[in-house]
């Protein structure tokens, strides 16, 4: 399934995955604090353009959490398809979600909860069906990937995209919209993957006693690399600094993976190998995950208190229902007597009439 050592490759970027998502996941908390701390201080803020956060340690110790974790990630993609290591960044969700409660005091209301399940058993099912990209073993068969024109067009399109974003949709709704960070970041990370998969690639081939060093490409991949990290490094800092960490992480983890898989099944032509069960299965896991990230985002103001439930479901619905009931026989006993007085009501006005007309005559 991998392209080193197939099932051993397969369990070794399992394995790195996992470890990536607890990283990365654990980094959103440390940075989020980091800037708080430096809010608190009445220090320039990142959402506006400050830099302060580069002389807090708790920043640095993100940065540095989150570069293990894209090490990680980084050697993952080398030992498996981005297919199956991109799906598993839902687990960093579910870390950020549950650290953000606990270390943040960021309520994560039941809403919350499901929405992160969602996404974890969203991300299974596109794991099990994951499409299989085609072999790409040395750098000239990734050069060659690299000048398809569709890859191009798509890259063109990322880049252009994200200049708007960042010039002319950042200064107008940059502080009021989530997604015009967010969306730079996921456009720009697209292209990261795809640099990493060509620099893994490089160092496999380093590691057997190729030339490496003497082809251009690699370096080529290396500068473009670090440009796209710190492009998404610096946007996504201004996402955190502005927005709450449970609806930054899970939006950026749906356009993420979104673009990502765009950017892998133009550059692998990964779903021309797929057959229909995986189709659907990967695009329903995926729909699975945008459910659960909806939960999280559009109801995580909302209160959940126990009058919401079914009143079967209630704490107290033995008593209330005992309750209804002799509500309802004490209201049928009201009615009862009813009829009787009314009867005796109308047979009254009669016989007044009658004694009436009588006195009358």
């Amino acid at each position: 399934m991998g392209a080193a050592g197939g099932r051993a490759g397969f369990y070794v970027g399992l394995g790195l995955a996992l470890a990536s998502s607890a990283f990365i996941g654990g980094s959103f908390i440390l940075k989020k604090k980091g800037l708080l701390r430096l809010c608190r201080r009445g220090r320039a803020r990142a959402g506006q353009g400050g830099h302060a956060y580069l002389q807090e340690w708790l920043w640095w110790a993100g940065l540095l959490c989150m570069g293990v974790g894209e090490a990680a990630n980084f050697a993952a993609y080398a030992f498996a398809p981005a297919t199956l290591v991109t799906p598993l960044g839902a687990l960093s969700v579910l870390v950020s979600a549950v650290l953000s409660s606990t270390f943040l005091n960021e309520q994560l209301n039941v809403h919350g909860k499901i929405g992160c399940l969602l996404s974890i058993l969203g991300s299974t099912v596109m794991v099990i069906h994951a499409p299989q990209e085609e072999e790409v073993s040395s750098l000239e068969s990734m050069a060659e990937k690299l000048k398809d024109p569709g890859f191009i067009v798509f890259a063109v399109c990322v880049l252009v995209s994200s200049l708007l974003l960042i010039f002319v949709a950042g200064p107008r709704y940059g502080q009021s919209n989530v997604l015009v960070y967010v969306l730079v970041c996921s456009a720009i990370g697209s292209l990261s993957v795809s640099c990493v998969k060509g620099l893994g690639i490089a160092l496999k081939e380093l590691f057997s006693g190729k030339p490496v060093l003497k082809e251009p490409l690699g370096w080529v991949l290396l500068v473009c690399l670090v440009i796209c990290i710190s492009v998404q490094i610096n946007y996504l800092n201004k996402a955190l600094d502005i927005f709450n960490t449970s609806v930054v992480t899970p939006i950026y983890y749906v356009l993420f993976t979104t673009a990502v898989m765009m950017c892998s099944a133009i550059l692998f032509k990964e779903w021309q190998h797929m057959v229909l069960d995986n189709i659907i299965g990967t695009i329903s896991g995926f729909l699975t995950i945008v459910s659960g990230i909806f939960l999280l985002h559009a109801f995580r103001d909302m209160p959940f208190a126990p009058d919401l439930l079914p009143l079967f479901l209630q704490p107290g619905r033995t008593d209330a229902h005992a309750s209804w009931r002799s509500a309802d026989r004490h209201q049928s006993c009201q009615h009862q007597p009813l009829l009787p007085s009314e009867d005796k009501g109308s047979q009254s006005t009669e016989e007044e009439e009658e004694e009436e007309e009588g006195e009358s005559v």
